[in-house]
């Protein structure tokens, strides 16, 4: 078994006092390699020392004895629709429903509250056929590696909040919430350089409710791919966020 520690940053957060679902996901999928499940256990607190163990073939994110995130290898049968152009994403971004009301105005991805160059700024809505959402997206420097990448937590980061726009609305009263991300990153992409991210409902049961979602190079090819089960619950279990 391996051992590591981990401090999500303050600007990594999705709810105000929590990491944001899909960036937490791939900071602990980045210990795997290969389409990854991660499944979240419970909301992933900020500036706080955690501990990614692995062993065998699970990774977990620890907080204390308290199991946050789990992950393990998985398959992803998923192929993306095509691609809007980068024109169609712009347009599209016209009409996202969080410039209207938006229950996390900070979240690091979504966020309308976030300047340019501190959150993705990633604001997905609908495209002409009205069957998927999608955004234009540029990423910033600072998500950059040493390869002069994107990292691959952000990339898992822009799948998370974009799944979840292509499966609202949901009922007065109601929220949801990120249960699991499984993803694959099939390429990369430099920072500043053009991207469309995409999302798509793929079906309902009960409370959860499924979508894939997709990072594209501005020429259409698939950089990352997801698929991500969003699970209802009252809108009164982010009171104290």
């Amino acid at each position: 078994m391996t051992s590591e520690s981990l401090i999500i940053a303050g600007r990594f957060c999705g709810p105000p006092k929590s990491g944001n679902g899909g960036y937490v996901c791939g900071r602990v999928a980045t210990h795997m390699g290969g389409a990854v499940a991660v499944r979240l256990k419970a909301p992933p607190p900020l500036e706080t020392e955690l501990r990614i163990e692995v062993s065998g073939s699970v990774t977990q994110l620890l907080h204390g004895s308290s199991v946050i995130a789990e992950a393990r290898a998985s398959e992803l049968d998923l192929t993306p629709p095509a691609a809007p152009s980068f024109a169609e994403a712009e347009e599209a971004a016209k009409s996202y429903a969080g410039f209207t009301r938006h229950v996390f105005p900070r979240c690091f991805v979504c966020g309308p509250q976030r300047a340019v160059g501190d959150g993705l700024r990633i604001f997905p809505g609908p495209v002409a056929s009205g069957s998927m959402v999608a955004a234009p997206w540029i990423p910033d420097a600072s998500l950059a590696n040493g390869a002069n990448k994107v990292r691959a937590e952000f990339l898992w980061a822009a799948l998370d909040c974009t799944s979840g726009f292509a499966v609202l609305p949901v009922p007065e009263g109601k929220a949801i919430v990120l249960g699991e991300l499984c993803a694959r990153i099939d390429g990369g992409v430099a920072p500043n350089e053009k991207c469309i991210v995409m999302g798509w409902r793929l079906h309902v049961d009960g409370r959860k409710r499924y979508a894939g979602s997709t990072v594209f190079s501005v020429s259409g090819r698939p950089v990352a791919v997801g698929r991500a089960t969003w699970i209802e619950v009252p809108s009164t279990a982010f009171g104290g966020q």
